[in-house]
């Protein structure tokens, strides 16, 4: 099973990194000074988009008026907020799967809808090292549930999608690798089971997702 995959793309927050609940908060503050209410849902949801497509989404659903001046000045407010609140928590595990996959000579990638500046701070130096190329959300014209990332990070390294396996645990992040032709697992860490039926398999835990590759691919 191992050898039909030529790449494994990883998604950031919410599989690498433990993060997903400093981005809620910090998106929280944010839009809440516009008088703008933003639920967990929301942000759990569209994990992976582009950061404007949250913003326009909560916008809506607040009846509020998104204005040019309010999209240039969010993104430096929330980073602040952000920088305030996040502790950075690496997932059990995964430095060291990562560097299993690694060993095994395939390539790996980092797609993640946060900018490639906030790639660079969240992720220590020698785990960024470990990714053939990382593409954040700031790189690409269409982010996730688009098919964009992922392919992108398969012509960057020239491997035929449909030789990559891509781990996420969100909707939107699933879609995209799917839209990509590409096999999908998921990981069940900020939203239920329910909500990832379209990967092709789907794990409650970071270790279910471990023990798999150990009894599969005999890692």
């Amino acid at each position: 099973m191992f050898n039909s995959f030529s790449a494994v793309f990883f998604d950031m927050d919410g599989i690498v990194v433990d993060s997903m609940p400093y981005h809620f908060i910090s998106w929280f503050e944010a839009l809440r000074k516009y008088d703008v209410h933003l639920g967990p849902m929301l942000v759990f949801q569209m994990e992976g988009a582009k950061w404007v497509e949250i913003v326009k989404t909560a916008f809506i659903q607040s009846n509020k008026t998104l204005t040019q001046e309010i999209i240039n000045t969010i993104p430096s407010e929330r980073e602040e907020l952000l920088k305030k609140y996040f502790k950075r928590y690496i997932f059990d595990g995964i430095p060291e799967f990562i560097k299993l996959l690694k060993n095994q000579c395939v390539f790996l990638g980092l797609v993640t809808g946060s900018y490639y500046s906030e790639v660079q701070k969240i992720l220590p130096k020698e785990l960024f090292d470990l990714f053939d190329t990382i593409i954040a959300g700031d790189s690409i014209k269409n982010g996730k549930p688009a098919p964009e990332p992922y392919l992108t990070a398969a012509k960057n390294l020239k491997v035929d999608p449909k030789e990559c396996l891509v781990i996420e645990n969100a909707p939107f992040g699933v879609k995209s690798a799917k839209a990509a032709e590409m096999t999908c697992y998921a990981v069940a860490t900020s939203l239920s089971k329910e909500y990832l039926l379209q990967a092709d398999r789907v794990f409650e835990m970071h270790e279910e997702l471990y023990n798999y590759f150990a009894e599969e691919w005999m890692l």
